[in-house]
């Protein structure tokens, strides 16, 4: 079971990952962030940046090593990680790489609920993200291909996870869409009389039985 943690926000794994590395401020860390592309592995909030940052500085995690000023630029805090903010990175790490967790994607939470929509116009809605997800994948393929040649493969784990789950994705709509264009699914009559007729059937297991 995950842990509650004092700061639970995937931001601040980011931040600490940063600070393991060398002391930095709250700027800098963005700019790697964004430099890096971590945008495309976790939601970031870029405004709420400074509050993880100092989320992480109350309880601990991190601490001010210097202020610094540049020419007539703000002073900046540089804030570097504590022996107990690296104890929360390798536990935090430990446990979202060795322990699955619920995660509740959109697209999962829009298929079950699916049969609100006319089984046509879920089959166009299908083609259209199809389209949509090869030319995405495509590029994604082009990407890591040169990349390799640049950057170490530790690096660029993520962006072949993230390719995997998609292509995992591609995989599973194009066998779903054969059954829904060919018309074997299972409850396909009763699901287009649902949407003719407006009518609901007085047993639900029609959608089993049918064939």
């Amino acid at each position: 079971m995950a842990k509650r943690r004092k700061v639970g926000n995937l931001l601040g794994l980011h931040i600490l990952a940063q600070l393991s590395i060398r002391p930095l401020h709250p700027y800098e860390i963005a700019a790697q962030l964004k430099a890096f592309g971590k945008d495309a592995d976790i939601k970031i909030q870029w405004g709420s940046l400074y509050t993880v940052v100092q989320n992480l500085e109350k309880h601990g995690f991190i601490e001010a090593a210097e202020t610094v000023r540049e020419g007539r630029r703000p002073e900046r805090t540089v804030y570097r990680l504590t022996p107990a903010g690296r104890d929360e990175l390798t536990d935090w790490m430990r446990e979202l790489v060795g322990t699955p967790a619920a995660e509740y994607p959109k697209l999962q939470a829009a298929l079950s609920v699916v049969g609100v929509l006319p089984p046509d116009e879920v089959i166009e809605l299908f083609e259209q993200r199809l389209g949509i997800l090869a030319l995405e994948n495509d590029k994604m393929r082009q990407d890591l291909r040169t990349l390799v040649h640049e950057v170490p493969r530790l690096f660029l784990v993520e962006a072949e996870y993230r390719l995997a789950m998609r292509e995992a994705e591609v995989a599973w709509i194009t066998a779903l869409l054969d059954e829904l264009r060919t018309g074997t699914m299972p409850g396909m009559a009763t699901w287009r009389r649902i949407h003719e007729t407006g009518q609901l059937p007085e047993d639900l297991s029609d959608f089993m039985t049918e064939t």
